[in-house]
C-alpha cells in the first residue's frame, strides 16, 4: 500500500496550488533549525488547513502547537479582515523561528502567538473560535478538546493531525501512545455535541464540526 501511497501524495502535491514562498523559508529552516522536520505539515496538508480557512472565514482561530509556523500561516490565510489567530507553542526555540517568520508574513498585525503550556493557557482564556487546529502533544488531545469546545462557537470547526499514528490505530495490539490516539478518536465519534469524518491524509486528519 505504501509503494502506491507515496506517488499518489506526489501526484497530488504536483496538482495542488502552490503555497505562498514564505512558506518555503519556513519548510528550509525547519529542516536546518529543528531536530523533528517531519512535524511540519508541509505543502499538501498546508493548503487544506488554508483552503478550510478561507471556506469559513474565521474571526478567531486558535491553533495549538505552533512548531515552526507553517500551518499559522497556512491558517492565516482565510481570516476574516479584522480576524485574529492565536497560537500557542510549547517549546521557546520553535516559537522564536516561527515568529520570525510571522513578522515577515502579511498576517504580522493578526497573529498573537504565545508561548507556555497550553492547557494552563486554555483554561484562562475566556475567548470564542470558530476554527481550530490541533497539532500539539498527543496525550492531551482529550484535555485539548474538552477544554476548548465550550469556546467553540455553533458550527466551528476543529481541526486534529496525527490521528491515525501511523497506522497504528488498527493493530489489534497498540503502545500507550497509539491507544491515547484510538481512545480519543472514540471520544470524538461519541461525543453528541459534534459530527465528525477522519481523512486519511498523511498521518491523519479529523474534521469537527460543533453542532
Amino acid at each position: 500500500m505504501q509503494d502506491t501511497l507515496a506517488p499518489l501524495y506526489e501526484y497530488c502535491e504536483k496538482h495542488t496550488t502552490l503555497p505562498d514562498p514564505l512558506l518555503h523559508q519556513v519548510e528550509r529552516a525547519t529542516h536546518l533549525q529543528t531536530l523533528a522536520p517531519r512535524m511540519l505539515s508541509g505543502h499538501l496538508q498546508g493548503s487544506l488547513l488554508s483552503i478550510i480557512s478561507k471556506m469559513v472565514s474565521p474571526q478567531h482561530i486558535l491553533e495549538i502547537g505552533t512548531f515552526t509556523g507553517y500551518s499559522a500561516i497556512a491558517l492565516a490565510q482565510g481570516l476574516s479582515a479584522h480576524g485574529k489567530l492565536t497560537t500557542i507553542e510549547y517549546n521557546p526555540e520553535h516559537a522564536a523561528i516561527a515568529e520570525r517568520f510571522f513578522h515577515q508574513s502579511a498576517y504580522a498585525a493578526q497573529i498573537d502567538l504565545l508561548v507556555g503550556d497550553a492547557k494552563s493557557i486554555l483554561a484562562d482564556m475566556n475567548e470564542s473560535f470558530d476554527l481550530v487546529f490541533i497539532d500539539a502533544d498527543k496525550e492531551a488531545y482529550a484535555q485539548y478538546f474538552d477544554l476548548i469546545i465550550d469556546k467553540c462557537t455553533t458550527g466551528a470547526i476543529i481541526i486534529v493531525d496525527n490521528v491515525l499514528w501511523s497506522g497504528k490505530v488498527i493493530h489489534a495490539i497498540k503502545d500507550k501512545k497509539t491507544q491515547i490516539i484510538h481512545a480519543f478518536n472514540q471520544k470524538i465519534a461519541a461525543d453528541p455535541r459534534v459530527e465528525n469524518v477522519i481523512l486519511p491524509i498523511r498521518d491523519g486528519i479529523t474534521l469537527i464540526r460543533k453542532r
